[in-house]
């Protein structure tokens, strides 16, 4: 009776007095309802369904940037910079430092936007990487499982965590989620969804891609408040057909990527983030216009050789913020104009011919 008169969904925190379970139950059973979500329950009853809201292209920046040595996150605000209702895809291969990368981006965001709900979700990782990374972003909502738990599982916790973010984005909260890997749940369903009887090449079932899908196109910004932003990593080089037939199908689904490249980390050089395919879809919504021309002057320059990426990020290592970067390169701007040679006047001779 409490769950149809408050209109409670999967995902609420409820808060209220319970009677202990009497002889033939197995839970307690709710008394009164006061509170859900943290707010007074009349506002559960009156607010819109998820798939009810509208959603538009970010519009709010989430800045990362914190302090000078963290580069990772000052090339993400300058190359591929992250709005509140995001879909971002972190395309990573094997030791390129995408649990790294996680990790500060968490810490970003925790400093940055103190009343953002971060969510944490790892799924088929290693139980000391999950140790590691609630130690090293401490405050975060850590949801794990580990590879040693059944797909059942990973299914469930990850089921679980979106019914979560859905509510309180119907509480108008900005909520981020944090996910490793959208690859791991995409096989984890494989596993577990009811077989259609047709095999992708890689040995992945067609059917296996609709919940994760609805899991990674839940990112939105609403249109009168909360935003629901996703930052999953998409496995890729791991040797695995499988892997790759999961990347390329989620690669045109998700409105910002950011690819991490083996050979700058196997060069020693990180952030390993290779710049040329990186980028967000309407950057102009998020950046102000000195930065955006920025961005394209860097863009402009680029080439294919690794010795541009290593001078690009020692070029932001010399200076002290993302600010001063882009001050430095306006400078340089003005001083290549000035060098340029003019261009040498012809004059047009008029000539008459006799007949």
């Amino acid at each position: 009776s409490q769950i149809r008169r408050f209109n409670l969904r999967n995902g609420d925190v409820v808060t209220g007095k319970v009677r202990p379970p009497k002889e033939n139950e197995r839970f307690q059973g709710l008394l009164s309802v006061e509170a859900v979500n943290g707010e007074a329950p009349d506002t559960a009853r009156n607010r819109l369904f998820f798939p009810a809201l509208t959603p538009i292209y970010p519009d709010r920046l989430m800045r990362l940037e914190t302090e000078p040595r963290h580069l990772s996150v000052r090339v993400m605000d300058m190359i591929a910079p992250v709005g509140f209702g995001q879909r971002g895809l972190i395309v990573a291969p094997p030791k390129a430092g995408k649990t790294s990368l996680l990790k500060e981006i968490a810490n970003s965001i925790q400093e940055n936007h103190p009343d953002v709900e971060l969510i944490i979700l790892l799924i088929d990782e290693r139980p000391e990487e999950v140790t590691d990374i609630e130690r090293s972003v401490p405050g975060a909502d850590v949801v794990s499982s580990t590879f040693d738990e059944t797909p059942d599982n990973h299914v469930r916790i990850s089921e679980l965590v979106l019914e979560r973010a859905m509510r309180l984005v119907e509480h108008k909260k900005d909520v981020v989620i944090l996910m490793d890997s959208i690859t791991r749940l995409t096989r984890a369903y494989n596993l577990t969804v009811p077989q259609s009887g047709r095999t992708l090449s890689g040995g992945i079932d067609p059917a296996a891609f609709h919940k994760p899908k609805r899991f990674f196109g839940a990112a939105r910004n609403i249109e009168h408040g909360g935003s629901l932003t996703i930052l999953a990593t998409a496995l890729v080089e791991t040797g695995s057909r499988m892997d790759d037939v999961i990347y390329e199908e989620f690669k045109g689904t998700g409105n910002m990527e950011l690819h991490l490249d083996r050979k700058l980390s196997e060069r020693r050089i990180f952030p390993a983030i290779d710049i040329r395919k990186s980028g967000t879809r309407k950057e102009e919504l998020l950046l102000p216009k000195e930065q955006l021309d920025a961005l394209w002057t860097i863009r402009r320059t680029m080439n294919e050789s690794n010795e541009f990426v290593d001078t690009f990020l020692r070029k932001i290592r010399d200076t002290k913020n993302n600010e001063e970067f882009f001050a430095e390169l306006e400078k340089e701007k003005k001083k290549t104009v000035r060098r340029a040679p003019a261009k040498p006047r012809t004059v047009k001779k008029e000539t008459t011919t006799e007949k």
